[in-house]
Parts: C-alpha cells; structure tokens; sequence
C-alpha cells in the first residue's frame, strides 16, 4: 500500500531532510509511529535534525495505514510547511532546489553575519518565512545565552526554511532594523556556486588596444599637430588648440550635459574620470554664478589621484576656477567654508556624510553637481547611499527643492546576487533608484572607437594540482588535535559551537574558533574565579589552534618555509609576553616538534603552486623583459610570504616586488597595515621607478586606483564577485594585457567563469532598461516609494533609551575587572569619538576610520559587559550598539592629580 509514495520518499529523502523537522509535526508521529521510536526521533532531533528527520522517513516507509500519507500531507500544510507541502505534493522540488544557492551562501558567511544581527528586532519582520515555535525558540535562546547564540539559531532556522521568500525578507528585514553590516555581506559578497556549462571555454580573448590613462592621452585635439600612432600620442596639444573629447567619450557626457542624473558605465580604462573633467566644465559654463561640484572618491588614495586630475586640469585651463580637496585626516577645516568659497571640491563620501550629519552643510541643496566615482557602492549604508538617503528624503518630502544634478561612475553595475537577466534588473533598477537617476548612460554609438583605446585583457585558467600529503601538514595536525583534546578537560568546547564539521587548514575551522570564542565572552559559572580560569584557558588553546590553523593555510598558497616562519614568529610573540602555566605547556607541545619541523621546512618538495607562478613570470618576462605585474592575494600574510619567495627565488629576484595592502592597524604577518603614504611610496615606485617590476597587492588595490603600466594581472587563489573581477581585471591597461588565474580549487575557478558568465547577463539587462525608458522610470519611481515608506516606518519607530544602571566592563577574554561604564566619558567629534577612563586617564580613539593615528584604539568587542544587578554579561561588537548610558565628558572632571598620572 503507498508503494509509490514510498519509493518516492525514499527517493527524494536528500530534499525533505534539509527541511523537515520532525518535532513540528509530532501530533503526525505519535497517532502512526509508537511512543519509543517517537521519543527516539526527538531524542535524535537534539544533536542532528536532519538525522531525526531522515529516521522519520525510514519509519514511514513502514506504514500501512490508509490515510497516513494524506495525513503528512495535511499535517505538512497545518505546520506551515507549504513550499515542502507543494513538493511532495506534486513530487516537484524544482522550486526547493532553487533555493540551494541561498542557503549555500548563508553557510558561508554565517560566522561573519551573525556578528551583526539583531534577532528579537527581526523576527518582527520575519514572520513570513519562519514558523511560530521557531520564534519562540530564538527568542528564548536570545534570552538565555545572548544576541550571538539567538542569531546562530535564526541562521539555522533560515537554512531550513522552505519559503521562497526567505532569503528576500531576511535583507529587507536587516534593512528594516538598520543593520548595515549584515545587509552588506548579503549584498556585496555573494560567493555563488552556480556550475556552467561544460561547453564553457576556458580562456576568452578580446582584441582591444589602450593607452595609460592621463589627462593628455585620454583626450584628442582639434586644430593643432597631435600624432595619434597605435601606442598612444607622441604629440602635444599647443597651447592654443582646443581640447575636445573622443567621440565616445562625448557619447557618455550626453545625459548629463542635459542636466540629466544618469549612471555613466563604462570599461576600465576608457578615461571616466576625463569625462567628469569635462562634464564639470560644462556645469560651469552652463551655470556660471551658482555652479558648486563636489566630486566624491570611496578611498583616500583614489581620491588623492582624482584631486590630481582635477587641479591641473583646471589650472592649466583656467586659473580662475578654484579648486581644492579635503579628505579623512583633514577635519580641522569646514567643509561648508570650502564649498561656499570654491567651484569644486573633491574629497571622500565620508566626509560629506560627518559635515551634513553635524548640521555643518545644512542640505545638499547648496549644491549644483555631485559626482559618485565607483557609484556602485551605492547600496546599503554605504557612504554614498548615505547621501543619496538624504537627498531623496528632500525630494520626496518637498515639492519645491533645488537638489544638485547626480552623475554616477562605475566600470561595472552587476551588483548584488542575481542568477538570471531579470534578478540583474533588479539590481541595477535599484542601484539606479538609490542614484536617482532614470538614465544609464553606455557607449553604444562609437563602440569601434571604444575598442580601438580600450584593451580587455585575456583571460585564461590555471589549475594547479594540489599539495599531497606532506609530514609538516600531519605533524601540525597532530599538535592541533592534541590542543583540542587538552581544551576538552577543561570544558566541552562542542557546546560552544554549532558547527560540527570542520577540517583543519579551512576556513570552516576559523569559524569554529570564531563561535567557540564568541560563546566563551558569555560563559558565566556561579564560581567566578572559575570561570575566569576557564575562560582564560579556552582563549589560550583557541588562539594556538587559530595560529596553527593560519599555518595550513599558508603552507596550502606558500612555502612550509613561510608557515613554520610564522608560527615561530607567534610564539616568540608569546614568550616575550610573559605566559602562564596553559601557554608553557602548549609552547612545549611546539618546540619539542619544531626541530623535525624545520627540516621539513628546509628539505621538503616545492609547492606545485609556486612552480606554476614561478614558470609564468618566466616566461613572461622572457618574452617581454619591460612587463610590469600586479598579483592579487587573499590575505596580508600570504602577501609577505609571497614577496619572500621571490626575494629568494634567483630567476625572479630581478622583480623586486612592492607590497601593498590595506591600513588596517594590525596584520598577523607583518606587525602592522600601510599608512596612506606607505601606500603611496609603493605605488610610485611601481609606477614611475625601473626598480620594482611587480606589485603584490591585497584588495585594496582592485577599485580605482591607476596603475596604467601594468600589463599583467595575476589572480593567486583571488577571486571576488562580479564587479570585482572587472575591477581587478581593468589593472591591466597596456595592449596585450593579460590576466591569469592560479588556483588549485576546482569550485574557484568555476565561480570566475560564473562571473565572466555574469558580466555578459549584465550587460544584456542593461541594453534591456535603456530600450525601455518609460519602464525603467516607473520602476525607480515605485522603488523610491517602497524604500521612503520603509525608512519612515522605521523613523517612526520610538529609540530603546539607553539604561543608566551600573555595569562592569570585564576583559573578554580572561573576565578580568577593567572598569566601570561609569568610569567612561565621551567626547563626539565630526569624524570619531574620545573615549577616557579615569581609573587610568588613558585615552583612546573610537571609531577613527577616517584619521591616521597611531594613539592606541579601544574597541568595545575587547570587552564583556556585567550588569550589577543581574550578573547577566553581554557582548557587544560597536560602542553605539551598547544599552548603557555614557556621560559626556567634562573638563571640569580633570583634576592635577589626573594629569600628573596621565604623563607618568
């Protein structure tokens, strides 16, 4: 009876089990199953649902009641299961399957997003897609073990979700409750795992032809002697001969010298900048007595090559247009000073976002013109969409408003997840909502021209073998599991953590460590000291098995060289601080293998990677000896590793590699982040010196910043998502640019060509919008419309005070006092806060992004927070997500006494 019902069970058990939770449905299970096997399931359900769940389709597949399988089926429907429900139903689980690649995604970034989360708000919005009792467990489990615990929970729920909806209510929701953080890990960093098509070719070839992108090179001139030859222009313009722009590059002025907002989109390397040079001209011709242009940079060092740009090009056009700049580390002067008393100002998004935050700049009405470089960022509580808030806000608001013209730049508009030519559409209606523009603005009339400037550069794929199984990787493998075992005597580090499987050498194992860590801040025992031991050791043990785990991974891209250097490095970190009795013993573990380590390190085969590297710079310089290189890496410490390799590698020493990385005050590698004139230094010696052939980079130069004479692109185990492989990809100018990716993972190099896949959906949307102006139109007009409607909702919604009772601030890591919240004062400034606490007078920069300092930073995540009266501990990640009141500082409060301790 039911055979084919329970063929087919059996047969698509791999889909039911990744949603079905048997406790939902108990009422089902105990009228057909016996009490034991019931409570057996349950039991299961405890420590693996989709075990218990595959137990109750074993136990099914027993039953000969009539009536049972339309009992599941209506049971299925009554328990909300209506996405499972339809499947079984019609025994098609097309629609589930789709849902794979969401789910796919949040199991990747869920130790990074639920950091940011903030469950007992968005379960009010979520109600859609997660079940009654689902809530009641979130919000008990918040209650219980804390915000961290009840996320953990809500990403698990989510996963098994078989809403369609899901994975949209989840960012309208993180919108709704205005965190930011978690939305731009669901916007900007899709690592989708669509496979293509096997026909798919492995390397694409475009013949286009360019030229470094400078101001002289980049425009044309009419009436004087230029000589346009295929490398570029030899001649000068005279200095009476008037500058004209190309043909394309007229073609993308076109909307916005009508005044229209519009997002210009074109390839990197066609000169975008020059055609905000020009568009800014004509602003100022058209609008001579009230034309006021901010031109606006994501980073302080594109912002300093723009404010280049446009201070020559306006002084040696005319004198009397006056220009200036202003970015993070200039905060001493007014911003609404430099506007009333110049024609344009370039400076970072920030910047204008502190100035109208403070009420400095009292509206964006003072305005003419703005222009976005990379206007792609756009999204989220991106800077730029900070602005854009506002000004829609104005408009909407107001009949009457005077609002400056927008004009975006970007090389690229696929943000976003998509996996089809309509979710591309989306994204880009609401990129163009956000911008408020109803124009996208593409070369589409002189793409020949275009073609014959511009070079894409090749792209091909090299997957290199993987490391086989080395001693080194063993015996480290065997110090970690000897570490775990220690740790499990001091406490189950299973329940402090819902991830089961890991493997050592991934990144799934630093999420382990991530969420053992987070659990660890909140562990309260009724014996403080112990648990102040407890805690202490966990950290230990965590930390040596983080240290120990970056190693693999490093020896996985690098050298066993590099890894056993760096863990030497860490551990002469930890004897020069003065360690315990925990850090004595787990020191031992390493120095008692770290002879046998090092011949290992010394003796051991080449990685295959390497090799690969080591026969394409060859051959490349071989073949041209004047080739200039950016590689692309993962992680500062492989950047290091990577510059010693070919320090003292003899073919390739020749290079002399920059390393460039972020300004981060930290790196595990290095010591330190590169100040923005560090990063400066290296950029002209790349650019200008014969000295340096190769630059070795971490993201930090993938967006905007020039680097005309490089004409290879290497991608070292790098890949990012759309906008970052055309971002990374436009590094190469010169013609016969080439870029390669070097990757030993099989679903690394699937993803680029998902991307190069991606690009073309891209570009097929936008010619899609452009053919049906009125269309897009409506579209921005009603999506402007959802979105006011969302922020008034939440506008309207009343502020939670802050409390004013007395807390402890405890070291998150070992529990020890540090101080009381009454012990803190706070100074706001436009671009950080100064955070004092008088139990030391020490002072500390929060919050300080935008300026360069090396005053030592206090961050509130270094922290568990105790209520005084309950003893209930929290942990918080920002200063402004904290529930106690701070008082604000006053100089009154200084006393002699205070200063004179300050300097000793």
């Amino acid at each position: 009876m039911y055979e084919m019902e329970k063929k087919n069970l059996r047969h698509f058990s791999d889909y039911i089990t990744r949603f079905l939770r048997p406790s939902v449905i108990k009422n089902f299970m105990t009228v057909y199953l016996d009490k034991e096997i019931v409570e057996s399931i349950l039991s299961k359900e405890m420590t693996s649902v989709t075990t218990a769940a595959q137990m109750l389709l074993d136990q099914m597949c027993y039953l000969e009641d009539m009536g049972w399988f339309q009992a599941f089926l209506d049971i299925l429907l009554a328990s909300e299961y209506t996405g499972l429900h339809e499947a079984i139903k019609e025994w098609n689980f097309q629609e589930l399957e789709e849902l794979n690649e969401h789910r796919r995604f949040l199991e990747r970034i869920e130790p990074s997003i639920t950091k940011h989360m903030k469950p007992s708000e968005l379960l009010a919005h979520m109600s859609g897609c997660l079940k009654p009792i689902e809530c009641e467990e979130i919000r008990a489990e918040e209650s219980q073990r804390g915000r961290i615990a009840a996320s953990e929970k809500l990403v698990t729920s989510l996963l098994r979700s078989d809403k369609p909806n899901w994975f949209k209510l989840l960012k309208i929701a993180l919108e709704n409750c205005d965190l930011d953080e978690a939305l731009d890990l669901l916007e900007t960093s899709n690592t989708s795992s669509v496979c293509l098509s096997e026909a798919m070719m492995t390397t694409v070839s475009f013949e286009y032809r360019e030229e470094p992108e400078t101001e002289d090179m980049l425009m044309s001139s009419n009436n004087t002697s230029v000589i346009e030859e295929p490398g570029g222009f030899t001649g000068k313009p005279e200095r009476s001969g008037e500058r004209k722009l190309r043909e394309y590059q007229k073609e993308l002025t076109a909307a916005a010298v009508k005044s229209q907002n519009t997002i210009i989109c074109a390839p990197t390397g066609c000169g975008k900048t020059i055609v905000a040079l020009a568009i800014s001209d004509y602003h100022l011709k058209q609008f001579p007595e009230r034309a006021k242009i901010v031109f606006l940079a994501t980073k302080v060092d594109v912002y300093e090559q723009q404010y280049k740009l446009f201070k020559e090009h306006f002084f040696s056009k005319d004198p009397n247009i006056r220009v200036t700049g202003m970015c993070g580390d200039m905060d001493y002067l007014s911003v609404r000073w430099l506007i009333e008393n110049h024609d344009i100002v370039v400076m970072t998004a920030q910047i204008l976002v502190n100035a109208l935050q403070s009420s400095e700049v009292p509206s964006l009405e003072i305005l003419s013109l703005i222009l976005f470089d990379e206007c792609h960022n756009t999204t989220g509580k991106h800077p730029y969409n900070n602005i854009m808030t506002r000004y829609l806000d104005t408009k909407l608001n107001s009949s009457t408003h005077s609002l400056p013209q927008i004009v975006g730049l970007t090389a690229s508009v696929g943000i976003g997840s998509f996996k089809n030519e309509l979710e591309a559409e989306n994204n880009i209606l609401q990129l163009c909502a956000n911008l408020d523009t109803r124009v996208i603005t593409t070369v589409t009339e002189h793409k020949d021209e275009l073609k014959s400037y511009v070079h894409t550069p090749e792209k091909a794929f090299f997957e290199v073998k993987q490391c086989m199984s080395h001693p080194f990787i063993r015996i480290i493998k065997n110090i970690m599991s000897n570490i775990e075992q220690l740790a499990q005597k001091t406490f189950n580090m299973e329940n402090l953590s819902n991830i089961q499987s890991r493997e050592y050498g991934s990144q799934k194992y630093e999420q382990w460590i991530v969420s053992v860590q987070k659990s660890c801040r909140v562990l309260q025992m009724k014996n403080a000291d112990e648990e102040r031991r407890i805690c202490r050791e966990l950290y230990n043990y965590t930390e040596h098995l983080r240290k120990y785990n970056d190693a693999l991974i490093i020896n996985e891209d690098a050298r066993t060289k590099d890894a056993l250097d760096y863990l030497d490095a860490f551990f002469d970190q930890v004897r020069n601080a003065g360690y315990d009795e925990t850090e004595r013993k787990l020191t031992a573990l390493y120095d008692c293998q770290r002879p046998q380590l090092l011949r290992l390190a010394t003796e051991g085969d080449q990685n295959p990677k390497l090799d690969e590297l080591r026969f394409i710079l060859e051959e490349e310089y071989h073949n041209n000896d004047q080739t200039r290189t950016v590689m692309f890496v993962k992680t500062r410490a492989l950047a290091d590793a990577m510059k010693k390799w070919i320090d003292e590698t003899d073919s390739l020493k020749f290079l002399k590699p920059g390393v460039l990385i972020g300004k981060g005050r930290k790196s595990n590698f290095t010591g330190s982040g590169m100040t923005p004139n560090n990063q400066k230094g290296i950029l002209d010696s790349f650019k200008s010196s014969d000295q340096s052939k190769m630059l070795i980079a971490t993201s930090v130069a993938d967006e905007g910043i020039d680097i005309p004479q490089c004409n290879l692109v290497l991608m070292y185990e790098y890949v990012g998502n759309v906008v970052k492989m055309v971002q990374v990809r436009g590094r190469g100018r010169m013609e016969g640019s080439r870029c390669f990716l070097i990757s030993s993972n099989k679903d690394r190099i699937a993803k680029e060509k998902i991307n190069m896949f991606k690009e073309k959906m891209v570009e097929e949307a936008i010619e899609q919008l452009q053919s049906r102006p009125a269309d897009l139109s409506n579209k921005v007009d009603m999506l402007q419309r959802e979105d006011k409607a969302r922020r008034d909702h939440i506008s309207a919604s009343p502020e939670k005070p802050k409390t004013q009772g007395s807390y402890e601030l405890l070291c998150s890591k070992c529990k020890r006092f540090a101080c009381m919240s009454d012990d803190i004062r706070v100074v706001l400034k436009p671009l950080f806060y100064i955070v004092i606490t008088f139990c030391n007078f020490t002072v500390f920069f929060c919050n300080s992004d935008q300026i360069n300092t090396d005053l030592p930073l206090l961050k509130i995540e270094s922290f568990v927070v105790q209520d005084c009266v309950t003893r209930r501990q929290h942990y918080f990640r920002k200063w402004r997500d904290v529930t106690f009141a701070m008082r604000e500082f006053d100089m009154t409060e200084i006393t002699a006494e205070a200063c004179r301790t300050a300097h000793l």
